[in-house]
């Protein structure tokens, strides 16, 4: 269930009520309200309470009301909240605000593309004017990277950070880039308009709550998990917003398969199955759920199909040469494609207004 805290609740109010959850459920860890919207709420396991406890709770002056939730993951669904969620990204850092997912309903495609890993300050920064010439508004790019091998290209870290914080000032465009351990999150918040949680880590759980209860309130963006199923995934995503920050955008990126020609299976299916389920945005990543880069301009058209808010590719000024998957990083020129398909897409669905390009 979660429980919605009267704004003009007194302090003693509000006290008595935490006091209340702490006797009647089993909670191992203080129970504190999160913000959804400017509404102060606390979300709970409604089997932990028997009919008593309920009682008790609704008749507590703290309490506007209680909605019951049947599923584990409460805050990020949509019998709790039935419109959709839209992010607003970049406001803080003076560069062009973008907003991600669409409150009304309407086709808001936001396509996010730049390098896998930010290489070098030369890559970096001809990435970054190519994805702003080709119409984009945000761009990405690896300072840390999470590889299979050891002997791998590990990411420029710190200094990568830096080159990005440059590529935005120089182009005016928000950054997103991945955060891989709790001790991090702080850091890499200085740096990005939005942290990315990579499929890897979709279940490393102190990062999920260090993302969630930073300081500096950076939008997650969650990449499903190689094998996850999409309760685990919104479980993954409850985490991020129980412990303080509701502006999570979900990621498709494919999921593990047995064949080998494609680096992953992309579960378009699971698009507009996320919009009945969750009001949080979802974007999809047909770089790494195809693995080549032929297949990502047609699989980015059915993700808009489907129902995608955005997408997420990686582009590079020169692919064959790139340190980090070369073989599914387009050029800035098809990048200019894709928006433009994109654009033809909104329209044609009937959406509202100009589409916004994440690169």
């Amino acid at each position: 269930m979660i429980i919605s805290i009267r704004s003009q609740a007194s302090s003693e109010e509000r006290a008595h009520l935490l006091a209340l959850l702490g006797r009647v459920t089993e909670h191992q860890r203080p129970i504190t309200p999160t913000i959804i919207d400017g509404q102060e709420v606390i979300a709970l396991d409604g089997s932990q309470l028997d009919a008593q406890a309920g009682t008790l709770l609704r008749q507590e002056p703290a309490v506007e009301r209680v909605v019951t939730v049947k599923t584990p993951y409460k805050l990020v669904s949509r019998s709790f909240k039935t419109e959709g969620s839209s992010i607003l990204v970049g406001a803080h850092s003076g560069s062009s605000a973008v907003t991600i997912g669409s409150a009304d309903g309407s086709p808001s495609p936001v396509i996010i593309a730049g390098p896998c890993a930010v290489e070098n300050r030369e890559q970096l920064l001809l990435t970054a004017k190519a994805v702003r010439a080709a119409g984009a508004q945000v761009l990405r790019g690896g300072a840390f990277k999470p590889r299979t091998s050891p002997y791998q290209f590990q990411g420029l870290g710190l200094e990568g950070l830096r080159l990005l914080a440059e590529a935005r000032e120089m182009t005016g465009m928000p950054v997103i880039t991945e955060v891989m351990e709790p001790a991090l999150v702080e850091t890499v918040a200085e740096y990005a308009d939005i942290l990315q949680i990579g499929s890897r880590n979709m279940q490393n759980f102190p990062l999920l709550l260090a993302a969630g209860r930073h300081s500096q309130g950076r939008p997650v963006m969650l990449k499903r998990g190689l094998s996850a199923t999409i309760d685990e995934w919104l479980l993954a995503a409850e985490y991020v917003v129980a412990a303080g920050n509701p502006n999570v955008i979900l990621c498709e990126r494919g999921i593990r398969s047995f064949d080998p020609q494609t680096r992953n299976v992309l579960d378009l299916s699971c698009v507009p199955l996320l919009h009945e389920l969750t009001h949080l945005p979802v974007i999809v990543d047909p770089s790494h759920a195809t693995g080549r880069r032929e297949l990502v301009p047609s699989m980015s058209r059915a993700a808009i199909a489907a129902g995608a808010e955005g997408l997420i590719l990686e582009v590079h000024p020169d692919p064959n040469s790139a340190l980090c998957d070369g073989r599914q990083s387009i050029t800035g020129e098809e990048l200019r494609g894709i928006v433009r398909e994109a654009r033809l897409l909104e329209q044609m669905l009937g959406g509202k207004g100009s589409v916004s390009c994440v690169a």
